[in-house]
């Protein structure tokens, strides 16, 4: 019932384009209507729910920071040269394919899906825009790309947590996810190649540009976004040094200090951005971390999942369940690190006994680390698509890296089954 009614409330939202938080409350009643009838007092609730809040705080500040990056860009004449350089380093022939590679060289490096967008979603999406490409298409590569990173670079948070939640070291992780790492980048590398092929893009539909004519100045903002992340000083501290140093320019440029508020209050016209498109969003997320808090708590969804395991008995018929198990749970948990710990703790027992570490921490990283991503009310998906401009079920049929990855890890459970069967096979038959 908590899960049909949680669904059924953010699934109208979606549909009759109403704020998510109203969506979000009948489930949230609901919830706790159920850990009153267990006994559990309002105040005891209303402090698992700050909790919750609390933890969720971080990425409150960087949506409401996100708010400000395009705005301040735009006023400082960065967005318009930030297009004008992508498009001389980009070739328009592969304009989707470099951008997928771009993202994914990036966020390996960085570790971050956010951090990956906002240093390079913004101008090549810009640049996408101005010479007509698909901005659908091009936001499904580079949301595929940030998550190469996101979901496999060691450096990345969510990986850490995965190894450390499966106890598993770093470089065994690693080589876990290989197997279906490299196929899931060659089959986006021919995807993102072959929709390329698609468009005829001529040369002259590219505006003249000059690097002489090239005003260093105005690349500041993204060079200190990019060089904060990069000495990992945190993604708020990059949004916040990024905002402060457009705004600098722009006011030296001769931009009115009344112009630049109006900006990052309203936003710039036909690009978005601005806080007021922003703040039922926040409120979102405040809610769906109480949300995430109770849960946690008491302890809701684990009895489901332990009885969802009772019968498996092979490594598919396991990954399949999985699989399953963590889209329910990521479903209403609206974030990515619950389904990561909930996931990994509860069928860490069952994977030890029965299968490998290393298979629970491939399946997961698999299906775990990317639903999230592909959730409309997700906080994860909801801050990519802010970064983006564009609402995840536009580009999700283009972000193949990530949907693609379920069914590339059940195949590989396939084959490591047939190979188990057959190893088994033969020493019977050597035994006869």
């Amino acid at each position: 019932m908590l899960i049909t009614i949680t669904l059924a409330g953010v699934l109208w939202s979606v549909s009759f384009d109403i704020p998510l938080f109203i969506g979000f409350l009948p489930g949230f009643v609901f919830l706790i209507s159920l850990i009153i009838g267990k006994g559990k007092s309002l105040r005891e609730i209303w402090k698992i729910c700050r909790k919750g809040i609390n933890k969720t705080q971080t990425v409150i500040l960087i949506l409401f920071l996100v708010s400000f990056i395009l705005p301040s860009w735009y006023e400082a004449g960065t967005i318009q040269v930030l297009v004008s350089v992508a498009l001389q380093i980009i070739t328009p022939d592969h304009f989707f394919l470099l951008s997928f590679i771009i993202a994914m060289l990036f966020s390996m490096t960085l570790g971050t899906s956010i951090g990956t967008l906002s240093a390079v979603g913004i101008p090549i999406m810009s640049s996408a825009i101005s010479i007509h490409l698909s901005p659908q298409i091009v936001a499904g590569a580079l949301i595929s790309g940030a998550f190469v990173g996101d979901r496999t670079s060691p450096f990345s948070s969510a990986f850490q947590l995965l190894s450390h939640t499966v106890e598993i070291p770093n470089k065994k992780q690693f080589r876990a996810l290989a197997l279906t790492t490299i196929p899931a980048i060659l089959i986006s590398i021919v995807f993102f190649s072959y929709l390329d092929s698609q468009y005829n893009l001529k040369q002259g539909e590219i505006a003249a540009f000059s690097w002489e004519d090239l005003y260093f100045l105005k690349l500041l903002p993204p060079l200190v976004l990019i060089v904060v992340v990069l000495f990992r000083k945190g993604i708020v501290y990059a949004f916040l040094s990024s905002i402060i140093c457009a705004s600098i320019i722009s006011l030296i440029d001769g931009t009115a200090i009344y112009q630049l508020f109006h900006a990052l209050f309203f936003g710039i016209e036909g690009m978005g951005g601005g806080l007021i498109n922003m703040y039922t969003l926040l409120i979102f997320l405040a809610l769906a971390g109480a949300y995430n808090g109770l849960l946690e708590e008491y302890r809701v969804i684990q009895p489901l999942v332990d009885g969802w395991f009772h019968k498996s008995k092979t490594l598919v018929e396991d990954s399949v369940k999985t699989i399953i198990a963590t889209l329910g749970i990521s479903l209403i948990a609206a974030n990515q690190t619950l389904p990561i710990i909930l996931t990994g703790r509860t069928l860490l027992p069952h994977w030890i006994n029965r299968r490998t570490k290393a298979d629970l921490a491939r399946v997961m990283a698999d299906s775990t680390m990317l639903f999230p991503g592909m959730i409309p009310w997700s906080v994860l998906t909801i801050m990519c698509s802010t970064v983006l401009g564009l609402p995840v079920t536009e580009y999700l049929p283009y972000a193949i890296f990530l949907w693609g990855l379920p069914f590339i890890t059940v195949v590989v459970s396939m084959l490591k089954q047939l190979n188990h069967n057959k190893r088994k096979g033969g020493l019977i038959k050597r035994a006869a």
